[in-house]
């Protein structure tokens, strides 16, 4: 992995680690940042040993969202590239063919939360606050905010937290649906790893196509959903882990998966 200046991105064992590195601003977005986010992404989506990817912050946030000394230098067309180029990692994240953890292990707010909703899985800190401030601010959330946040948990409550700009803390967030598990702190990473080791240790090629038929089915009237996941389990058993989970099962013994 090639040396970056805003970001680091390493992997071990079939997971890959995406550590946004701009601690001393929270690891807010500059543009720096943005062209690296990308170009890693990229790399990732060509890496065939990356399994699962961990995205987590450096320091003691995950991601704070804009640095906005930059945004407020730039002329309204500055702005909307710079913010275009967010909404594409977002979108590239949240379409990637690996699970995709996000590792919150401090503040995850603005932009930094809609990042984290582009991933596939969110793990949260016990003490991590998260939230969508930018009214406060005299702005909305523009990098997918407004979208993503109530597909996942209504459009009432994602409502709420839009329009009040209020941050919330992790028990909330759980029993909004908004996280998927709540850790001790400094803690999160290994639960991250954890979590990708169990995901990792089923069929490649089936972990890929469940995690395609849950993000495109998600948009799709549920019984043209119904049919393209079905569509994908077919596929499943023209493969040899198919045959192999099977014949392992029957004998009681653990697969040995190759991904073919």
């Amino acid at each position: 992995m090639r040396p970056y200046k805003t970001i680091s991105l390493d992997k071990k064992d079939g997971v890959g680690f995406l550590l946004l590195n701009r601690p001393e601003v929270r690891n807010a977005f500059n543009q720096v940042m943005i062209d690296e986010i990308r170009e890693s992404l990229e790399c990732i989506r060509k890496d065939k040993e990356i399994r699962v990817l961990i995205v987590t912050g450096a320091g003691k946030a995950f991601q704070a969202g804009a640095d906005i000394a930059e945004l407020r230098r730039m002329s309204p067309l500055e702005l909307l590239r710079w913010n275009d180029g967010i909404v594409r990692i977002n979108a590239a994240l949240e379409s990637l063919p690996q699970p995709v953890i996000a590792a919150i292990n401090g503040a995850a707010m603005g932009g930094g939360l809609e990042l984290a909703l582009a991933c596939t899985i969110r793990v949260m800190e016990e003490s991590a606050k998260i939230g969508l401030p930018e009214v406060k601010l005299g702005i909305i959330p523009g990098t997918g905010g407004t979208i993503r946040l109530p597909r996942l948990i209504g459009i009432g409550r994602a409502a709420k937290l839009i329009l009040t700009g209020d941050p919330i803390g992790a028990k909330d967030a759980l029993e909004l649906g908004l996280v998927d598990e709540i850790v001790p702190d400094g803690s999160v990473l290994k639960a991250a790893e954890d979590l990708a080791r169990r995901i990792i240790s089923n069929a490649p090629i089936a972990v890929e196509l469940a995690k395609d038929a849950i993000m495109i089915g998600r948009d799709l009237p549920i019984e043209h959903a119904v049919q393209y996941s079905q569509k994908n389990c077919v596929a499943c058993f023209s493969t040899e882990d198919m045959k192999e989970g099977t014949s392992a099962f029957l004998e009681k013994r653990k697969p040995r998966f190759v991904g073919r």
